[in-house]
């Protein structure tokens, strides 16, 4: 089989503008090619998407070695180089932890406060800073930045770690697995060769070809709402705030989305009619005329780029089938109201990579792998369902729905309670997890990133915190303990893998010898807990369990964090 140049497969061909330039990166002959013989790895990564360039920097943080596949030369998706661009504190969390978060605030725009208009009117506002869901992490609620950006800081920090080997223009064109891993036949420009390895991950997106390989299911359902989005510049700056429209007047009373991204460059999503012609909204001469309606026929306009979308829903039957994994778009596709598309990519990847690390290790029982289908295909629901009414609210199915929205945005427009009614995006959360055997009854919960104090008085973070446990288990004490329960714990850090942490209030006397201090009670506050209590906390910022006394419950906690098989809690 000969090499092929990649085909559009996300309905963007007909696009305008002067575009974004990506970068080029070389193809590289495989040292399969050359040798002949089927390379043997522990982890494969096919896709180096977003969610698959997450994966990989994981790994490499902790320490694993992998072989990553990407069928193009270039991050960002030719002819469809924007994208993604709104991301979520939680996702910040995880590039902090990464190492690119930094990057990542120096180009994008931080924006908390988002309005939403029916026709001329205001009928809803919030800012985000002040949701106690977001105010205490060190990461701010949002940040808009091209997501071709965001790869690309993913690739730099991939070369600056190693451990991860990101092969170029390699299209997977065959799979299969059996009980101890799985084989994959690759086609590049220099020939074919095969790989076998422990485990593979699907990152390759919403055509992923595993899905047919593996023998997934997949529940779909294709809407008719049509989009054109708009990346420009212009002479007349909007605030820098999340607008929408549902009844924007300046586009036949249809919706419009507005949002800052970095470079000055403003993405402007359009509301089409349902039998619109892709070719023939995205022509410029249309776009300027959109425009100007919406911001003035005296303000001056560059486009970037222009490409009309459709969108659909997709979710995968399990997420894990044998060795094989599956995150991104290739487990579920949504529609990209409340951004919940990439993020929850981003979060899949997280989720995953510690506990591959951990199991390939030795740290944990490789049932630990099986709470990743646990936990993301439960996000993965609820994700799609989320979305899903989101686009029945935008562009009502039935009379019913219709007069429901008319309903809503009227008294909206009179009453504070009628606003919560006004779907026009429930933003990204990051999803708890109420089904994991590896979570106990109070587990399952996101941990903020916020700020503490070290024993010695300097600032520290949750993600400090999690680095320095090098990829074991946090176990919190909060407040004073008497010597007995310092005792066990000390000797569950000996016998376990974990690293547990006394943390105590400002005046508080420590009697741990690692201990750190919480003068506003922002790391207990993070952890879910209150008064004297114990938190379990992952790699990946989540709460595994929480309890009050320092004896088997706790060693319990640990066990089914490490996918241990005890018994699991009632929940």
């Amino acid at each position: 089989m000969s090499w092929r140049e990649t085909a559009f497969t996300n309905g963007y061909e007909f696009t305008q503008g002067s575009g974004y330039a990506l970068p080029e990166y070389p193809f590289t002959e495989p040292p399969e090619l050359k040798s002949g013989a089927t390379g043997r790895h522990s982890v494969v990564i096919v896709g180096g998407g977003i969610t698959g360039l997450t994966m990989a920097c994981a790994l490499a943080q902790y320490g694993i070695d992998a072989v990553l596949l990407d069928e193009d030369n270039t991050v960002g998706v030719k002819g469809a180089s924007s994208r993604g661009i709104c991301y979520t504190q939680k996702s910040l969390e995880i590039f902090d932890r990464l190492g690119v978060y930094e990057r990542i605030a120096a180009k994008g725009i931080q924006w908390s406060i988002g309005r939403t208009f029916a026709g001329r009117d205001e009928v809803y506002s919030f800012d985000l800073r002040r949701n106690a869901g977001y105010n205490l992490s060190t990461q701010p609620p949002f940040i808009n930045i091209q997501q071709f950006y965001i790869e690309g800081y993913l690739v730099e920090r991939i070369y600056e770690l190693g451990r991860v080997d990101i092969r170029w223009k390699n299209r997977v064109v065959g799979f299969e697995q059996d009980a101890q891993g799985a084989t994959l036949t690759v086609e590049t420009p220099a020939g074919s060769y095969t790989l076998r390895a422990d485990y593979v991950v699907d990152a390759s997106g919403a055509h992923s070809p595993f899905r047919e390989w593996a023998g997934a299911c997949v529940t779909a359902k294709k809407g008719d709402d049509r989009w054109c989005i708009a990346d420009v510049r212009f002479t007349r700056h909007p605030p820098v705030e999340r607008h929408t429209w549902i009844e924007a007047p300046f586009n036949e009373n249809r919706a419009v989305w507005q949002h800052l991204m970095g470079d000055g460059v403003w993405r402007i999503d359009y509301q089409m009619a349902p039998d619109a012609d892709p070719a023939e909204v995205s022509r410029e001469d249309a776009v300027r005329e959109r425009l100007a309606r919406q911001f003035g026929a005296d303000c001056e306009v560059e486009i970037v780029w222009v490409g009309p979308y459709a969108y659909k829903s997709e979710c995968i039957d399990r997420m894990r089938h044998g060795r094989l994994f599956f995150m991104g778009d290739a487990a579920k596709v949504v529609s990209p109201f409340g951004a919940r598309g990439g993020n929850t990519g981003i979060a899949d990847a997280d989720n995953l990579a510690w506990k591959l690390a951990a199991v390939l290790r030795g740290r944990a029982a490789s049932a630990l792998l099986d709470t990743y289908d646990e936990e993301r295909h439960e996000a993965a629901r609820q994700n799609v369902l989320v979305t899903n009414r989101t686009a029945r609210f935008l562009r009502p199915a039935t009379p019913i729905e219709k007069l429901f929205r008319d309903a809503a945005l009227t008294l909206a427009r009179q009453h504070v309670f009628a606003r919560q009614l006004v779907n026009t995006g429930r933003m990204a959360i990051a999803n708890p997890y109420t089904r994991s055997s590896g979570c106990g009854a109070a587990g399952g919960q996101s941990v903020q990133n916020v700020a503490f104090e070290w024993a010695d008085g300097s600032r520290g973070t949750v993600n400090q915190l999690i680095e320095w446990a090098q990829g074991a288990l946090l176990v919190l004490l909060f407040g004073q303990a008497p010597h007995e329960a310092l005792q066990r714990l000390r000797q569950l850090g000996a016998t376990a893998r974990v690293r547990c942490v006394q943390v105590v209030g400002p005046q508080e006397p420590a009697g741990a010898l690692e201990h750190v201090r919480d003068p506003k009670g922002h790391l207990q506050g993070a952890c879910h807990v209150f008064g004297h209590a114990w938190a379990v906390v992952r790699p990946d910022a989540y709460v595994a369990a929480t309890g009050e006394t320092v004896d088997a419950s706790l060693v319990h906690a640990v066990g089914c964090a490490l996918g241990a098989p005890l018994a699991r809690e009632p929940r």
